[in-house]
């Protein structure tokens, strides 16, 4: 009996080619757009080169501080001096690591102008993440104890130093007018992995900022190391203790005068969501999976609508068939099973060229260089939801239609 449905749905969907060429266009177009997008937001959010324990680290980047009284606030990167004294002193944490925001500068490399980013970090720095390291290796405590000016580079750099896949290590590079040891050359990694990616990085004793100075906000970033991740909750609560004794120091603005200090150790996605959305009390996270909840209903949406109009413009065509194929015999029950197969046989040719679309994509994304080092995967459990839906929906647009038109009399059908 299948065999039979099945043979009959693939003349059909031969004889109809334009109804299958447009269902079969919406259906993975729509899957593929779904799995890319999923890919970038993934890449963005996970764990992934270098930060392999970003699902087990708590990020402290941003204070803010509000005048309850003049409704004003003000936000930033909290300072080198704000992690020495009050991340620093946490008691249950393994490591923690201090890293600048990035910024630019244009260097001088075999008489051409290169645009590269910088960091300052301290040597925690190298043991919070994971570098490859190609040769060399990082700057450790004693290298900032003696005050030297060393730098680690990244790939990209070094090929244009010293020529693709030639040793560096040992070698100057003058750096806004300032000679730097090379001591050590990373894999580089996507710019998208905003707290630790950078083509140069200088311990922060070779920073020309004043990191001694006492203030709350700076240009800097903290990465806390759990030694597990069931220490999470006790290091959140440890540093919200802390938080709650900082001082405000009076800014000498009358019309900003903050009473209100907010600063958290927060996971990653957490950390930014506070700052786009999250008020201070509040930490944004429901708002923003609200809106990927949102954004991923309407992307699945498309599939079903395009099936819903394609289903029903493809049945009432055919009502004629319907009823030559009444008048042989076929029962109401025949007729639904057979509308309904050919909605399963479509979503699921539609979902294998989505595969294939989705990684050709991925792929071409990952070695094209439109955005360096970057490493999109596809995410096998979101792509077999998608299909999931997009058969539920396939199956509820096609169902109710169908058995509508299998219950015309022969004769009404005929006249169609």
């Amino acid at each position: 009996m299948l065999l039979n449905y099945l043979k009959i749905t693939l003349a059909v969907l031969q004889r109809r080619k334009f109804f299958t060429f447009i269902s079969l266009f919406g259906i993975s177009l729509t899957l593929t757009i779904l799995v890319v997008a999923t890919a970038f937001i993934d890449h963005l959010i996970a764990a992934g080169y270098p930060e392999i324990n970003r699902d087990r680290s708590l990020y402290i980047w941003n204070v803010k501080e509000k005048d309850t009284k003049n409704q004003g606030q003000s936000s930033g990167p909290v300072s080198f001096s704000f992690i020495n004294t009050y991340v620093r002193s946490l008691k249950t944490p393994a490591k923690i690591a201090a890293v600048s925001m990035p910024s630019t500068i244009n260097i001088y490399l075999n008489n051409h102008k290169l645009n590269v980013r910088y960091r300052h970090t301290d040597s925690n720095f190298w043991e919070v993440t994971s570098f490859d390291f190609l040769e060399g290796k990082n700057y450790t405590e004693q290298n900032i104890a003696n005050n030297d000016y060393v730098v680690v580079i990244n790939d990209y750099v070094r090929d244009e130093y010293v020529g693709k896949g030639q040793p560096a290590v040992g070698k100057m590079i003058e750096i806004d007018n300032v000679n730097y040891r090379i001591i050590g050359v990373v894999r580089g990694c996507p710019i998208t992995r905003i707290h630790v990616s950078s083509d140069l990085y200088f311990p922060y004793n070779t920073s020309k900022a004043d990191l001694k100075k006492v203030e709350l906000r700076g240009n800097f970033a903290a990465i806390i190391l759990p030694n597990n991740p069931s220490d999470i909750p006790k290091i959140q609560t440890e540093f919200n203790v802390i938080a709650s004794k900082i001082k405000l120091t009076d800014t000498g603005d009358k019309w900003f005068r903050p009473d209100k200090l907010y600063v958290s150790a927060d996971s990653y996605i957490t950390s930014f969501t506070r700052q786009f959305k999250g008020d201070g009390e509040n930490d944004g996270v429901g708002y923003f999976f609200t809106i990927m909840l949102g954004i991923a209903l309407l992307f699945m949406s498309l599939p079903a609508i395009n099936l819903v109009n394609i289903n029903m413009s493809r049945i009432m065509e055919r009502a004629s068939e319907i009823g030559i194929r009444k008048a042989f015999g076929a029962s109401s029950k025949t007729l639904v099973m057979q509308f309904v197969i050919e909605n399963i046989i479509l979503t699921l040719i539609g979902g294998v060229i989505a595969v294939f679309l989705s990684l050709g994509i991925i792929y071409y994304l990952n070695n094209s260089n439109l955005i360096a080092y970057i490493d999109l995967s596809f995410n096998w459990k979101v792509f077999s939801i998608a299909i999931f839906v997009s058969l539920l929906f396939g199956l509820l647009s096609g169902v109710y239609p169908a058995w509508r038109m299998s219950k015309l009399q022969v004769v009404e059908a005929l006249k169609n």
